[in-house]
């Protein structure tokens, strides 16, 4: 019997696989939610609004990513996020307004502002697709934006079955 060695024509053919997973910034996400601090949640009242900001353990925010929003139907001045977002500036260490989904987007968008896209230069290029931790349909197309300039071609999928996304002419 002839025992043939494997060969990885992936690896062989100098296409970079891109993994977005790995761009996840690691860290606590956690959710605020400003429809506690409204009255029979419909109505915000200063008084009680700033009250409770005083009182509240800022701290157990510490380090933490948070979203900031408000999940009820109600009308919610500007000032409120924005006292919410300064209370929760020495503790935490990423504050967005939104869901978690813009969270997450707002962190894989920090971490493509430090990322060096000139080494996709000249370079094909899968963007795998599956992934055990959340990214987001943005971080896609954040990423696809800043490599393309660069890359030979982007590619979508994993490395057995690809959907051509960009090449360059």
């Amino acid at each position: 019997m002839n025992e043939q060695e494997i060969i990885n024509k992936v690896a062989q053919s100098g296409i970079v696989s891109i993994d977005l997973e790995a761009f996840y910034l690691s860290g606590e996400r956690q959710i605020f939610d400003l429809k506690d601090w409204l009255y029979e949640e419909v109505i915000l009242r200063e008084k009680d609004f700033r009250e409770r900001a005083k009182n509240y353990d800022w701290a157990q925010h510490k380090d933490a990513h948070v979203a900031v929003f408000c999940t009820a139907d109600a009308i919610v001045p500007l000032w409120a996020f924005m006292l919410v977002a300064s209370k929760l500036e020495p503790y935490a260490a990423t504050i967005v307004h939104g869901n978690t989904e813009k969270l997450e987007s707002v962190l894989y968008r920090k971490f493509m502002d430090e990322h060096d896209f000139s080494q996709y230069q000249d370079k094909r290029m899968i963007i795998k697709g599956c992934s055990k931790k959340p990214v987001p349909t943005d971080a896609f197309v954040e990423f696809v934006h800043r490599a393309q300039p660069h890359a030979k071609s982007i590619m979508f999928g994993e490395p057995c079955s690809t959907v051509p996304v960009f090449k360059k002419k």
